[in-house]
């Protein structure tokens, strides 16, 4: 009888970590394959060479809990194949499709646990795309992953906790943070009230985070509106209105986010069913209490299925794996299995919480100057994707994509999609879950285009 083939688990942050963990643990030898050089996914991401700086300054209180996934992780050895530096780029025909080190291959599995992630949700405004703008997640990687600041006198706008995270990690670092402007208004705050039973430990550590910020001299400001970024070679000033006047701040970088968003697209080639999730104001891929997909033997774990932070990620990614081998029929711990989706119901509720303390500012949207660059790969500015709405009657996000080629660049909508969905339903006076989602397509991130394939992908693949 030929033997079975590994379950492939892609992501190995906190959810890919602990669904490897547990099928160790029941006698599995996952692959597991991650973009990473290092387990630890954003939140714990590991530096590429030693720079000095121990746990607690790299990740403050979340240290122990970084210190402990990493050692676990490290201690599965040869239990697992750790793939890292491996990208998945397609999933076709039972089969994925990775790339590492410039080669192609092709990986069978039996069981696909996805812990994909997230990224950041931003909108465009003016001066976005200028040297020393970057989004919260790509500060936050320069500064654990590089050791390095994105300036020597930085602004953090937008919206999340993570806003306040990463502001409150630089000052930590030493850096002059000038000001941290939130989209959300002070009395948004109030809802905190509501996570606080659940939570009190991560409530708190947040509003001390914002009070050390102010007491360190930094400008922090609410219900910011208008933001523009201003500079000639690169970031010069920002400029935002609050409390109905217009105020302007010197700075030479910015990190700028709202929110996160899903990395979803491994799930959309898997072929899974999704919904739109009035929560995280963006469609999700549809999952059960045990995290089992709408396709049999895809499982989604993590920030990738829903945005609910790490913790939820870790109990996430477990809870997938418990499934994976109940539904192969070999032993798993059913009690537990209870207990973590409990745990994940009451991270739910904070999450519920959280988000209406630092709500996406959807009217944004509708405020996007002309002029102001839409989609970076094939230049298209958001005056000209109003007039192709306009002209063509477009009601529905894949339709404007091919109409005017937005989200068919390089980065595949990866980073425009969201924002023109939010103009597409802004213009058409529609909520933006009635306007659809970009369809995935292969590859999923950028390739090579002298990409070699291997001998095996080869035999496999129609086109050769």
């Amino acid at each position: 009888m030929a033997e079975r083939a590994s379950p492939l688990i892609v992501g190995a942050g906190p959810a890919g970590i602990r669904a490897a963990m547990t099928l160790v643990a029941a006698g599995l030898r996952p692959i597991v394959v991650d973009e990473g050089h290092a387990c630890g996914g954003q939140i714990y991401r590991q530096p590429l060479s030693p720079d000095g700086r121990d746990a607690t300054a790299r990740y403050g209180s979340e240290a122990s809990k970084a210190a402990r996934l990493h050692h676990d992780f490290a201690a599965l050895g040869t239990a697992i194949d750790y793939q890292s530096n491996t990208l998945l780029w397609n999933l076709r025909d039972g089969a994925a499709a990775i790339l590492r080190d410039g080669i192609s291959h092709r990986i069978n599995y039996d069981g696909l646990i996805l812990a994909t992630g997230a990224t950041d949700r931003v909108l465009p405004i003016p001066g976005w795309t200028l040297p020393g703008v970057f989004t919260l997640g790509g500060a936050q990687i320069a500064l654990k992953a590089q050791g390095c600041a994105i300036g020597r006198r930085v602004v953090f706008a937008g919206s999340g906790p993570l806003l306040y995270l990463v502001a409150w990690q630089y000052m930590k670092a030493g850096v002059d943070v000038a000001a941290v402007l939130d989209a959300a208004p002070l009395s948004a705050k109030l809802n905190l009230l509501r996570a606080l039973p659940l939570a009190p430990g991560i409530v708190l550590r947040g509003l001390r985070m914002a009070l050390e910020l102010t007491l360190r001299g930094t400008r922090v400001r609410s219900g910011v509106s208008r933001l523009r970024i201003e500079g000639e070679s690169r970031v010069a000033r920002i400029v935002y209105r609050a409390g109905g006047r217009e105020h302007a701040i010197t700075c030479d970088g910015v990190g700028y986010g709202l929110g996160l968003r899903s990395e979803t697209q491994a799930a959309d080639l898997a072929g899974c069913a999704f919904r739109f999730d009035a929560r995280d104001g963006a469609h999700r891929p549809v999952r059960d209490a045990g995290g089992r997909s709408s396709i049999a033997g895809v499982y989604l774990a993590g920030d990738g299925a829903r945005i609910a932070g790490a913790d939820a990620a870790e109990a996430a990614g477990e809870r997938a794996a418990l499934a994976l081998l109940e539904d192969r029929g070999l032993p798993h711990d059913s009690v537990r299995a209870a207990t973590l989706e409990h745990a994940l119901a009451r991270i739910d509720r904070l999450r519920d919480g959280l988000e209406a303390a630092f709500p996406y500012p959807s009217h944004w949207a509708g405020d996007i100057a002309d002029d102001t660059l839409l989609c970076r790969c094939e230049e298209i500015d958001a005056g000209e994707a109003r007039r192709a709405i306009r002209d063509f009657s477009l009601t529905e996000i894949n339709r404007l994509k091919a109409v005017t080629r937005i989200g068919m660049g390089r980065c595949q909508g990866r980073m425009c999609g969201v924002a023109a969905a939010e103009l597409l339903a802004a213009q058409t006076r529609r909520d933006v879950g009635a306007v659809g989602r970009l369809r995935a397509q292969a590859p999923i991130k950028p390739i090579p285009v002298a990409v070699s394939l291997s001998l095996d992908e080869r035999q496999h693949d129609p086109a050769h």
